[in-house]
């Protein structure tokens, strides 16, 4: 597996939505993107706010630019909040130091995309985040 695509984006969303309603999350937003960081789709529950692209996107495109969840970037920050401060400006599609941005790998373990989910609690996020990734048959970082 070389890329993501647009019917892997697909099932990601699907199976992201269908375990926060399973769970009972409060509306999800996802987006997934492409080893570049471009948006290859997004997607928000009905009842999501405004800015959920924004924090999805950042969430998926940080982790993809550091090479590491966004879980493990807000280790960083908290260890480092000036860099990761510094950085968030520097990234061009956000980067948002928070649990609920997870890299999707090939069979080879180099990125393929990343998806990014924000409208629960960021542990919550991030459990939707692998579940749509696993029901698509890829694999997380």
């Amino acid at each position: 597996m070389s890329r993501i695509t647009l019917d892997h984006a697909q099932k990601i969303m699907a199976a992201a939505f269908a375990k926060g309603a399973e769970l009972k999350m409060k509306p999800l937003s996802v987006s997934v993107v492409d080893a570049g960081g471009h948006l290859i789709a997004f997607q928000r529950s009905d009842g999501a706010s405004l800015m959920r692209e924004r924090v999805a996107t950042g969430k998926a495109a940080g982790a993809l630019a550091m090479g590491m969840s966004s879980r493990k970037l807000e280790e960083i920050a908290i260890a480092r909040p000036h860099f990761i401060g510094a950085l968030a400006g520097l990234a061009p599609n956000g980067l948002l130091p928070v649990a609920g941005g997870i890299i999707v790998v090939g069979d080879d373990g180099y990125p393929i995309g990343a998806v990014g989910i924000t409208g629960d609690t960021s542990d919550n996020d991030e459990i939707a985040a692998l579940a749509g990734i696993a029901a698509a048959g890829l694999k997380a970082q």
